[in-house]
């Protein structure tokens, strides 16, 4: 029968069997719903008392709840809520990225320059103690009293006449774009550094950056030169940004049209003889390592900065006609992407074959470059018998020390002194009316509209 002196409140030994077995219960039922809760099975906890049922744990049935859980509230109106609305927003970030340019004209500031830039293992790729050699050895101690002499000939008050164009540029585009997007300056050698650019972008909360390399044909000392540095300052941030990279655009046709107008009042007025496409030059050795026939170092799936080719190109500089026309070997050639620019350009300006050609210039040290030479043939068209000659810079979109001092500097003069009477340098993008609206048209082509002018 029933004793009352089992459930007397003064048993010790009642009251600990009594305890232990509600933690126990407790205990498994919390287990039990951690397990449901993690498998999805049961809603998020809710802060409001909850009710359960009596559970017995050597039972083998789950356990059931019907604690209160309270819904999220919806919104009145369902169209108010979109995907990702509780993710800030900001506006994206413009980077214009060029080359670079000293600081001034003096000495030092120009070997400072030169020897950033042709420490680039993507500029001089030859071996690094080679190229420390040759740098420092050769280089240094002798050309940049040279070229501070040719960059005073070109300096203007407002300083660099890259620099200048590219600031003018940068106000112009943030004119066009208004306050959706915030454009910035950066140069990969010397001032303002791309790093200096991603702070200001971080300092004003933007974290999706579109960077716009401001070379129309790509070529790794250039083009990848600038996006492999953009890369790297980004990783070294904890809070990386999202990264967009305008490809090459040698063929869109907002790039060709805006060279062909500027070019065309000048050209009228002028009446050359003969046309000059000059492109800046590059070793003969970096097209045949962007050749894609063999270029693939099968190991690590990439090549090399300063890898020589293990075997001749199957296509590259194979014959006079392997630039003819983009095919998966060459898509990467800067001297195919050239002669691309060169016949949309001729096409939209109405030349035929015989009214201009293509050259390159700014060959440095003793290695083939590509060819023809751009001085060479100026001189040559001197000699037999061409007395005007108009150059264009397609590869250069801001006039700097290779356009103004190397084209409408010593080329003329050579030119003159051969019996030539005139060369007219064509100005380069620069500023001009039609490059920056150019420029958004590229970058919006590119990403889906996300850039439309305000």
């Amino acid at each position: 029968g029933f004793d009352p002196q089992i459930v007397n409140r003064d048993n010790p030994a009642i009251i600990f069997s009594f305890r232990s077995r509600f933690h126990r219960v407790i205990f498994s039922q919390r287990i039990v719903e951690t397990k449901a809760r993690l498998s999805n099975k049961l809603p998020a906890l809710s802060l409001e008392h909850n009710t359960r049922t009596p559970y017995h744990p050597r039972k083998s049935v789950p356990m059931r709840s019907t604690r209160s859980v309270k819904a999220p509230p919806s919104p009145k109106n369902s169209a108010q809520r979109q995907p990702g609305e509780h993710i800030v927003q900001t506006k994206p970030g413009l980077m214009i990225v060029n080359l670079g340019t000293p600081d001034s004209a003096k000495t030092s500031d120009v070997k400072r320059y030169l020897k950033q830039f042709l420490s680039d293992p993507r500029v001089i790729d030859i071996p690094p103690v080679r190229r420390w050699l040759l740098l420092n050895l050769l280089i240094l101690p002798f050309r940049p009293k040279k070229s501070a002499e040719a960059y005073r000939k070109v300096w203007t008050e407002r300083g660099s006449p890259l620099m200048f164009h590219s600031e003018d540029l940068v106000k112009k585009l943030s004119e066009i774009l208004g306050d959706k997007v915030q454009v910035e300056l950066a140069m990969r050698y010397q001032n303002p550094s791309i790093k200096s650019a991603l702070d200001r972008f971080r300092a004003n909360g933007i974290d999706r950056i579109i960077v716009f390399p401001m070379f129309p044909q790509y070529s790794t000392a250039a083009w990848g030169s600038a996006v492999e540095e953009v890369y790297a300052q980004v990783s070294k941030l904890w809070n990386t940004p999202t990264i967009q990279v305008v490809p090459p655009f040698y063929d869109h046709p907002a790039f060709i049209e805006a060279c062909a107008q500027v070019a065309r009042p000048h050209l009228a007025e002028f009446k050359p003889d003969h046309i000059i496409m000059s492109f800046h030059g590059l070793p003969e050795r970096h097209m045949q390592k962007s050749d894609e026939t063999h270029t693939v170092d099968d190991r690590h799936g990439q090549l090399a900065a300063s890898a020589e080719p293990k075997q001749g190109p199957a296509h590259c500089l194979r014959s006079d006609s392997c630039c003819d026309k983009i095919i998966p070997a060459n898509r990467n050639c800067y001297r195919a992407q050239s002669f691309v620019t060169a016949r949309a350009l001729a096409a939209s300006l109405n030349l035929t074959k015989d009214d201009y050609e293509v050259t390159f210039q700014s060959r440095l040290g003793r290695s083939p470059w590509i060819k023809p030479y751009t001085d060479l043939r100026i001189n040559q068209l001197a000699e037999q018998g061409i007395k005007r000659i108009a150059v264009l810079s397609p590869s250069f979109v801001a006039d700097c020390l290779e356009t103004l001092e190397e084209i409408a500097i010593r080329a003329k003069q050579d030119f003159q002194q051969r019996g030539g009477e005139d060369l007219l340098l064509i100005p380069s993008l620069n500023a001009e009316h039609p490059w920056p609206t150019a420029l958004t048209k590229i970058t919006q082509d590119a990403f889906n509209n996300v850039m439309a002018p305000s």
